[in-house]
């Protein structure tokens, strides 16, 4: 979606999710919330929706959760996690009343592939202090930060 204009943008989001919302019965998504060793957090902005986000994606027909956690990562960063650890399921209304969405945790992981950023999916992506994310990180991401490390009561809500 990179190439397109900025005002066809949205117009070809909500047709793809139009057309999820007819072909899936109920879609599933994943996130991983990466640490460095001076516990800064992994975030991402992707090139066709605004904010910061932890790392992640749709799970693919045939395809399990975990499998496309380390997909997900490894397309979106060039990271490739030692193992994953399930944190919580989330009900994502932002999408649509059908989407759920698998937090996972990786602290144990290493560099696979290198990748060029910007890109088509990936505007910029960095290790941020918690205290110090940028500004337009998703109140979702902030939300699942202050669950993770503040043990603020865990929500059924993404």
């Amino acid at each position: 979606m990179a190439g397109l204009k900025p005002l066809l943008r949205p117009v070809v989001r909500r047709i793809v999710h139009t057309i999820a919302l007819v072909t899936r019965p109920m879609t599933l998504g994943t996130r991983i919330l990466i640490t460095d060793e001076a516990d800064r957090v992994l975030l991402l902005e992707h090139t066709y929706v605004p904010g910061w986000y932890m790392p992640g994606g749709g799970v693919d027909t045939g395809e399990t959760i975990q499998a496309a956690a380390h997909r997900e990562l490894l397309e979106e960063t060039g990271l490739a996690a030692e193992a994953l650890s399930l944190f919580g399921f989330y009900y994502n209304t932002t999408a649509s009343r059908r989407d759920h969405v698998a937090l996972f945790l990786a602290r144990d992981w290493s560099r696979r592939v290198e990748i060029s950023v910007p890109n088509r999916e990936i505007r910029r992506i960095g290790f941020f202090p918690r205290d110090a994310l940028p500004e337009d990180t998703t109140a979702s991401t902030r939300r699942r930060l202050a669950e993770v490390f503040d043990a603020k009561p865990v929500s059924q809500h993404w």
